[in-house]
Order: structure tokens, then sequence, then C-alpha cells
């Protein structure tokens, strides 16, 4: 599997210790310690919080590709620059962060070809055909297909390509507004199933002593008890809106395309053979990217430009160079307090403490930083206390906008196309939601563990 060691904490010794050894009469407060010490350490690390949170501004606003690029670069380079970070150690860092890259990279192309190819468009109109004219109706096929489609093709499939094609489904309806939000709360909650499912279970990989199949095994029950409380709190939440008629399908059937299917299961078949054998997830998923691919752009729907856009290769730079501030916070005042806040053992106590911390640290830095900062502290407590960690950085991190990337890529695709969203309907519905799933998935991961 990934082979991508996410632990910034090893990061940091390859620099040296930034702080003294506690005296013999105890260990003195952070900011006593480094201004004694080394006064310069203030420094590095207000610089580094600053690179982190300029580039969660850059995220929330989402700019054209090359500025977010650049954003990231300047980010990176002045935590170089600053010696919050050596270059040794950032370029280990950038290494093993790269196989995530290139996994999110192929698998985008994998989706976008999936589109090209008419998949989204047929599961939009069996959405429709499905509710015959039922809004409880059509918005369960939405979470079966939203489920589904995080936990295969990312969620990032499902927040950019799955949301527009449903939204378009219910138009003119007031059922299109439990179903986008449907969309968003799956995207986070749905991606627990396979460690393919976001970025944030590929880079916490490493630390979970589990193959691919094991993950499931694991995760399964966790992820059907969680899907099953944003059904409950969706019905709950929108109840009146899901009284309301929806449009009558068109005549005209949408059929769904074998082949990109069948790539699609050969993908995640690839991913459970190849974890035995130790082939990484970007290997089985460039492969399938080039096989969909190459069959899209022969058949005429798809575009060599196209493709390469796909790859979203300026986020890949934007995620690295986050990766690099990420390590150069390692051994400031936020690991101390992160670690501060972090219990031992693996009791269901400790686990629900351990999503909590999660939830809030997802929240405020984003949920991708958060990973970085705060798995290779939980390590040590075992893979039930990593994957509770994964509970409260994935489905907590629908709590607010900044928590997950998917988040502002949902509102933004939903703003690009009329779609009115609503800050207030998104927040009071996360609140309703999202402790009560983070507490059943932390409970039904004790029990199954």
């Amino acid at each position: 599997m990934v082979q991508v060691v996410a632990q910034v904490g090893h990061v940091r010794e390859a620099n040296g210790p930034r702080r003294p050894p506690a005296g013999p009469v105890g260990r003195a407060p952070y900011a006593s310690r480094v201004l004694l010490a080394d006064p310069g350490s203030a420094l590095r690390d207000a610089v580094s919080v600053v690179a982190l949170v300029g580039l969660l501004v850059v995220a929330f606003r989402h700019p054209r590709g090359r500025t977010e690029a650049l954003a990231g670069i300047v980010a990176a380079a002045a935590v170089l620059l600053i010696g919050a970070v050596g270059v040794d150690a950032a370029a280990d860092q950038v290494e093993r962060m790269l196989p995530v890259v290139l996994f999110l990279a192929a698998v985008l192309v994998v989706a976008e070809a999936c589109a090209a190819e008419g998949v989204f468009d047929a599961v939009g109109d069996a959405v429709r055909r499905a509710g015959r004219g039922d809004a409880h109706r059509v918005l369960l096929v939405t979470f079966l297909a939203a489920s589904v489609i995080t936990a295969a093709l990312s969620l990032d499939a499902t927040v950019v390509l799955l949301t527009p094609v449903v939204a378009a489904a219910v138009a003119g309806s007031a059922a299109q507004r439990p179903v986008v939000h449907s969309c968003v709360r799956l995207a986070n909650s749905a991606s627990l199933l396979l460690p393919v499912s976001n970025l944030t279970n590929l880079l916490a990989l490493p630390d979970v002593a589990l193959s691919f199949g094991g993950w499931l095994l694991v995760m399964a029950p966790v992820w059907v008890v969680v899907i099953a409380v944003e059904y409950a709190g969706v019905r709950l939440f929108f109840a009146r809106d899901l009284r309301a008629a929806v449009p009558a399908p068109d005549r005209t059937l949408v059929h769904l395309p074998a082949f990109p299917v069948v790539v699609v299961v050969a993908m995640l078949a690839g991913f459970a053979v190849g974890s035995t054998y130790g082939v990484e997830p970007f290997w089985v998923a460039g492969a399938a990217a080039l096989v969909l691919g190459a069959r899209s752009v022969r058949a005429g729907h798809f575009t060599a430009a196209r493709a390469l856009h796909a790859t979203h290769l300026t986020f890949g730079v934007f995620v690295l160079c986050l990766g690099v501030v990420v390590a150069a916070l390692d051994g400031s005042f936020l690991r101390d307090v992160v670690g501060d806040a972090l219990p031992g053992g693996d009791g269901l106590a400790a686990l629900l403490v351990l999503a909590l911390v999660a939830t809030v640290l997802a929240n405020l830095v984003n949920n991708l930083p958060a990973t970085l900062l705060l798995v290779p502290l939980v390590a040590p407590l075992g893979t039930t206390a990593v994957l509770a960690t994964l509970v409260g950085l994935n489905v907590g991190s629908g709590l607010a906008w900044p928590g997950s990337l998917a988040n502002l890529l949902w509102r933004r695709a939903l703003v690009r196309r009329g779609v009115p969203v609503s800050s207030a309907t998104f927040h009071a519905h996360a609140a309703l939601v999202t402790p009560v799933a983070l507490v059943a998935g932390v409970v039904t991961l004790w029990a199954v563990s």
C-alpha cells in the first residue's frame, strides 16, 4: 500500500531539537522556554502559523490553479527561508506525500472520464426515475449513489461531479435542498469505508496495521451506522422540503455505460490485490486512468487536454507545499496544545476524546493539515485510536466550512451553477447531525474492535 509516512514528528528530528529539555525543577511553559533558549523560535513559529492560515484562506477562496500553486510555493519558501524547516526535511516530506498526490491526480482523471462517458448523467437520471415524483425516494437513491461514489472514486467526485447532476435532476423543487446537502454530508462521512476514499485515510494508512481488506471489514459497520445517522438527520432537518413534489422524469432513458463501471470495479479490486504485494494505490489508479482515458479519447468523449486539466496538478503542488508548512509547525506551540489534549489508551472514553480533538482541529485548520499534525501523535496508541481519529477528521470535518476541502468545493460547484447555498442552513444541519454521527461511529468502531 501507500508508503506515505505522514509522521511529521520525524521531520523535526532531522533538523535537530528546537526546545531545551526540561530542567530538574520541571518543564517550563513553552513560551518561556523558547524565549530563554532561542528567541528566533517564536518568530519561526509565527511565520509557520501565518503561512498555514494564508494557505487556508487560499483554499477557502479557491482561486485559479496557478494562483493556488503560487500561494503554496510562497508559503513553503517562507518557512524554509526563516529556518522553520530544513531543506532536507522539506524534501523528505514532499517525497513521502508524493504518492498520495499522484493517487489523487489519477483518480480525478478516472472520475472525469466517467463523467465524459455519461456515468453521472445516468446516475442523475436514475435518481429522477427511481423517485417517480416522490422526494423521499429521490433522497434515498441519492444517498445510495453518493455513498458508493464517495467510497469508490473519493469525495471529490461526489461534490464536483455528482452534486450538480442530482441538483439538476430535482431543479425547481424544494427537494433540491435536502438532495444537495446530502451530497456534501456524504462526501465527508461516507469516505470512511476504504483507504482510498479520502486523502486523510491515505495519509494515515502507514500508521494503521490493516490491509485493504482488513480496513474494509473493520470500517464497514462504522460506515453503515454513520450513513444511517446522516440519512435520519436529513429526513428530520429537511422534513418540510421533502413533502414537495419532484418533477416527473423525461421519457428518454439515459443508460449507464458498462465500460467505465467495469474499469472502476477492476480498479477497486486492484487496490485490494495490490495491497497484498505492496503495490501502491497510485499505480493501480494510474493504470485505470490510462485505460479509461485512452478509451474515452478514442471514442471522442474526452480530450487529452481535458484529461490533463482533470489531474489538477496545481492543486497537487498546493498540497505538497501545505505538507512542508505543516512540517514546519511540528515542535511549535500548536503541537504542544494538541499533544496535551490527547488521552492515553484506547478505551471508549479515550476514543471519543480523540474523535473530538480531531473534529475541533479539523474545523480550525482543515482536516488535511490536521491529519499531518495529529496522526503521528496518535499512532503510538494503536490502530483503533488512529481509526477513531479518522472518524473525527472525516465525519467531524463536515461541521463548518473550513473543516474539509470537500465543503468548499461543494459550495463552489453549486454557486457556479446558480444554485443558492445558505451558510446558516449548512451549519444548522451540521450542528444537528455531526455530533450524533460522530458518537455513533466511534461507539461502533469500539464495539467491532
